[in-house]
């Protein structure tokens, strides 16, 4: 158990494809082999980031599901993974039927983060993956975190769907948590050949200044193969470009932190 109390960021965007799970399990994995206590919460109905470390559905047996529903206390949740500083809360598809279930609870937006108060300090850092939306999963997980981390895909509706976001973060700061910040923007995809990526960097860059990190993360094959081994792609192709720039992330996520 930790004295210190864990760093807990959602990684978060409201529009999919943009590389969110992938950098949910890579930023995991590679702050893991760099020594931290981490623990992942799959708060995806579609159980992506479960799956990218081989977490089998027959596994999972108690998920975030029921951890936000009452039927289960979160320490019974944890499962281990093949990295020993490592831990995953998983998800499946009944997940998806909370939006519904939670409609009549009380102070349903804080449930996430009353379930972590027994976790945070046997933890470095807790990644919160959350769905490509911004309903009651997503507030919840904004409302139980300290920042945000936010993956976005180097194209210009990125850019309004980015705006977009920034502003519901401003509503969740003002009404429900007051302490919440951004960790950084990482910017995904990334394919310097393609002009298109440059200005759309250059633009954030211009507008965001120093929220966005200075690594980016290319477009990779290696990164994509990765979850159908149940691997991690930084586990997977170790030298692969996308590996290079995740273990860069997680270095700069650090830095970001202590500097805090």
């Amino acid at each position: 158990m930790h004295s210190k109390r864990a760093k807990i960021i959602s990684i978060v965007n409201q529009k999919g494809g943009v590389g969110k799970t992938t950098t949910a399990i890579n930023l995991a994995a590679a702050l893991a082999i760099l020594n931290k206590k981490v623990l992942l919460i799959d708060l995806d109905p579609q159980g992506n980031a479960s799956t990218g470390f081989g977490i089998a559905l027959s596994q999972r047996q108690k998920t975030i599901y029921e951890i936000l529903i009452g039927e289960c206390d979160i320490e019974q949740a944890l499962i281990p993974t093949k990295f020993s500083d490592l831990k995953i809360i998983t998800s499946t598809v009944d997940l998806s039927a909370c939006e519904v279930e939670l409609v009549g609870v009380e102070k349903r937006e804080y449930l996430l983060r009353r379930a972590l108060k027994n976790l945070v300090h046997n933890f470095d850092y807790i990644l919160i993956d959350c769905p490509p939306s911004l309903g009651i999963l997503t507030i919840n997980a904004l409302t139980a975190s300290d920042s945000v981390l936010i993956p976005m895909q180097c194209e210009f509706f990125s850019l309004e769907g980015l705006s977009h976001l920034l502003t519901t973060l401003d509503l969740i700061k003002d009404n429900l948590n007051h302490h919440l910040t951004i960790t950084g923007i990482i910017l995904t995809m990334h394919d310097r050949r393609n002009k298109l990526t440059e200005q759309v960097e250059t633009d954030v860059r211009d507008y965001l200044k120093e929220k966005v990190f200075h690594h980016v993360i290319p477009r990779n094959v290696k990164m994509s193969e990765a979850p159908s081994h149940g691997l991690p792609g930084v586990v997977y192709d170790s030298k692969c470009p996308g590996s290079i720039a995740y273990f860069g992330l997680a270095k700069e996520v650090l830095e970001r932190e202590a500097k805090k």
